[in-house]
């Protein structure tokens, strides 16, 4: 069988056209605009780089809407035992009566952060360093577990009413010796740490995702001196 020539875009009988393959029009569209995008990118974080740590707002504006979020700061709680005792004496000294208690009791170190203003906020941007002082630390009433008290009583006899009055009389002894063992140094020094703890952590978080990259953060009480 003869095969006459062909013209341009033809093909002879029985020949496969070998495949053509075309470039997805989806992606020769989007290629510019990702390029783009892609330098619209690095446009902005060189900027960003440029201008952007200079223009973050003020610091202690930011340092004060994080106070502002929480007037009171409790920053330390202390479990207390007082033990007390107190005497009761009836019909002209012939009954006697004692009582020995233990009372477990609570106490909160908090801070009044609605004291705290600009006047207590200093900024060195130098240093990346912010100053902060804090009010005195404040100590809650003791909060006496009367449930979880322990009572030793010595007396022949003791009167339901000699009873209840011992009981009063060592509640408020209990309270007295919380209020003393709460003002111990030790207790109060460690509720100091936990409150500069506390505070560089709420403020060097909120001036971190400000842009102020990595600050540093002095806090100090009112009568200490400045680090």
């Amino acid at each position: 069988m003869d095969l006459k020539p062909t013209r341009e875009g033809t093909r002879a009988p029985g020949v496969a056209e070998p495949p053509h393959r075309d470039q997805p029009l989806a992606r020769v569209q989007a290629l510019p605009w990702l390029l783009f995008i892609l330098m619209l990118a690095l446009a902005t974080w060189l900027a960003w780089q440029a201008f952007g740590p200079e223009d973050n707002g003020d610091p202690l504006a930011t340092s004060l809407v994080t106070f502002e979020k929480q007037n009171r700061l409790t920053v330390f709680s202390a479990q207390l035992a007082p033990v007390v005792s107190s005497s009761d004496t009836r019909y002209l000294g012939l009954v006697n009566s004692r009582q020995v208690a233990v009372i477990p009791a609570r106490v909160d170190y908090s801070l009044d952060l609605s004291q705290m203003d600009r006047n207590r906020l200093s900024w060195s941007p130098e240093t990346n360093t912010l100053g902060v002082l804090l009010p005195p630390l404040r100590i809650s009433k003791p909060n006496l577990d009367e449930a979880r008290a322990q009572y030793l009583r010595e007396g022949t006899w003791i009167t339901r009413e000699a009873q209840d009055k011992l009981t009063r009389d060592n509640t408020k002894l209990a309270e007295q010796l919380a209020v003393q063992q709460a003002a111990n140094p030790v207790l109060v020094g460690l509720a100091r740490s936990a409150a500069k703890d506390a505070i560089r952590q709420n403020l060097a978080i909120p001036l971190q995702v400000a842009g102020f990259g990595e600050v540093e953060v002095n806090v100090r009480f009112e009568g200490e001196k400045q680090q």
